[in-house]
């Protein structure tokens, strides 16, 4: 009967040791793609900077260097890409990559000082939902950023 507790235990912990490590691969493969920053290109649009998903980052004229003027309203339709180690695709520089801290303690992450958005409408790789809104939200060009 004792063998028989024993051996259930060891089971039993060798499940949970399996499940936490799956959990912590998942997590590590998640954390790679959502901390990626990489280039495409659209016919009518050009190279423009996406999160490693493909889905579009914009940077907003209101904002300065180090200092997001998007806050309340504004975060519920365009959400920062949160501050984290990224990932850059080969042909961008790191150093262009920083962080910001937020009024609300979060950290953001910006491109040559400036911070980065989602579009809340893009739900696909490649949207582009957002550009050109209010002539205020623009994709990121990388090669021409900021703009002058």
């Amino acid at each position: 009967m004792r063998a028989k507790v024993a051996l259930s235990r060891k089971f039993a912990n060798a499940a949970k040791l399996s499940l936490l490590c799956l959990a912590l691969l998942l997590l590590a493969a998640t954390s790679a793609l959502a901390e990626s920053v990489k280039v495409m290109d659209k016919a009518g649009i050009g190279k423009y900077l996406t999160d490693g998903e493909g889905m579009t980052l914009y940077s907003f004229t209101k904002d300065a260097p180090g200092k997001s003027a998007c806050a309340g309203e504004c975060l519920k339709k365009w959400p920062p890409l949160k501050a984290g180690k990224l990932k850059v695709q080969a042909g961008l520089k790191k150093a262009d990559f920083g962080a910001l801290k937020r009024d609300d303690g979060t950290a953001q992450a910006t491109f040559k000082g400036y911070p980065l958005y989602y579009f809340i409408k893009d739900e696909a790789p490649g949207d582009i939902h957002g550009n050109g809104i209010a002539g205020v939200w623009m994709v990121v060009d990388p090669a021409n950023f900021p703009p002058k």
